[in-house]
């Protein structure tokens, strides 16, 4: 399957709001969905085409000069598993190293709620080198339990690891 990505790019909801209303088993509040819809013409949008077609879309936010998050991301459901997720990610990371962001980051709905679509969606991102860092209420309510997953952006090599060992070790040895 031929994948090509555009963007980033600002208002992009026309295109994505489709995408998002064919995932009611992770958008179903639509108040949410609402609100991620104007949001998405306001952040920069990569999104994904088959055919000519748009079937998936990742927004990013800039928190900080080093940090950036996943704010919403879809794809078509008959295309799942087929790589346009991977593709899309892998395309934000390589714009978001380009600007020196060395974290990214993406929210979504933790474990302790069973829903079997978003331990998919943790099971994506886990694969994609993501770790789970903090499940929270505090930023969507008890009802829809927030786990944060990080991934560091920067490139470490063996080398660098050694590097870093040293540098530790000579902290301590000069106290």
């Amino acid at each position: 399957m031929d994948i090509s990505i555009q963007g980033p790019s600002f208002n992009m909801a026309t295109l994505c709001e489709p995408i998002l209303r064919s995932l009611p088993d992770w958008f179903a509040i639509e108040e949410a969905t609402s609100r991620y819809i104007k949001e998405i013409d306001d952040l920069p949008t990569l999104v994904a085409f088959v055919g000519g077609e748009p079937v998936g879309f990742l927004t990013l936010r800039h928190h900080s000069q080093y940090a950036a998050e996943i704010h919403v991301m879809g794809v078509r459901p008959e295309l799942h598993r087929r790589g346009v997720g991977r593709s899309l990610v892998a395309e934000a990371e390589k714009v978001l190293r380009r600007r020196g962001v060395e974290y990214l980051q993406v929210k979504t709905l933790g474990p302790s709620h069973p829903d079997e679509c978003y331990a998919r969606t943790r099971s994506f991102f886990f694969a994609l080198g993501f770790r789970p860092l903090e499940e929270s209420i505090a930023v969507w309510g008890s009802e829809n339990p927030c786990l944060q997953m990080v991934k560091s952006l920067v490139a470490t090599t063996p080398a660098a690891q050694q590097l870093a060992g040293v540098s530790c070790k000579l902290s301590s040895a000069n106290r």
